[in-house]
Order: structure tokens, then sequence, then C-alpha cells
């Protein structure tokens, strides 16, 4: 089954999110690397949480992966944009309750804190770990009532 992830990264991920995107290829996804730095230079992790999140939330892509020092910077970007659920994850239990009770959409490492083995074990957990759904689709339907700037107690 091929998925349509697009990736970002900014200084500090950019050599991680390049073996991400080849290991995935390699797998048969269809992997789009946005516009991230050029190799050397500095580049703000906001541009890139922004085009990999507008990717994911208008349906381009299926997931995202953000890749920058600590994953925290990109998350906090990432979860502005209406439809994204991003998730700072550091190992295989937390990419797995992030799918499996969050439903998220968007993958966050840190390039600085993960060896290579690491996020390539944690990516695959988290893109073949389906939604539960039941009580966890209403705490996600609750999520998405605060987005739309709406109460969640009213849920």
């Amino acid at each position: 089954m091929s998925r349509t992830i697009a990736i970002g990264a900014d200084h500090r991920g950019l050599e991680a999110a390049d073996k991400v995107a080849a290991m995935l290829g390699e797998q048969g996804d269809t992997v789009t690397l946005l516009a991230t730095c050029a190799p050397g230079e500095s580049c703000d992790y906001p541009d890139q949480a922004w085009r990999v999140g507008k990717a994911v939330s208008s349906g381009e892509a299926q997931f995202g992966i953000l890749i920058c020092g600590s994953a925290i910077g990109m998350s906090i970007a990432a979860n502005k944009i209406p439809g994204v659920r991003a998730a700072v994850v550091h190992d295989e239990l937390t990419a797995d309750t992030s799918r499996s009770h969050n439903n998220s959409n968007v993958l966050c490492l840190s390039g600085d804190l993960l060896g290579h083995k690491l996020m390539q074990n944690i990516v695959k957990v988290w893109l073949n770990t389906p939604f539960e759904g039941g009580r966890h689709a209403r705490r996600v339907d609750k999520i998405m009532a605060i987005e739309r700037g709406e109460s969640p107690l009213d849920s």
C-alpha cells in the first residue's frame, strides 16, 4: 500500500530527513521532500512546518514528517494549522500511542536526539499503526472543537 508522505526539515534535521525519505521510497511510499534547507545553510523550522502541515491539511499528502533539532518547535508550529495533529515522538511506544489514541497525522522527530536506526523504527511503527477510534474518537473530536474555537465541554 503506497502512502503519500510530505517531509520537511530545518538545518538540524536535513541529514535525517534525507535518510527517512530514502527508506520510505524504498518501501514504495510516495515521498515529497518539501523545500528543506540547502546543506550548510540555516533555515527556520516554522517555514518547513507550514509547508508540510499545509500539504497534510489540504490532502496533498496523507501524512507528514518534520525533523528539527528537538522536534518541539516543529510541533508547535505545525499544530497551528487547522487539521494538523502533530506529535513529538521519541520512541516506538509514543509513535504507536500518537497514532492509535490521537490519530496524529504529522510526526515530529528530533534530529539531535534520535539515532538513525531508532528514527527508522519510529517512522515504521507510526505509519503502520491504525487509529483505534472508539473513546479516542470522542477525544479527537474535542481537539477539533478547540481548533474551531469551540468549547470541548459542549462536544
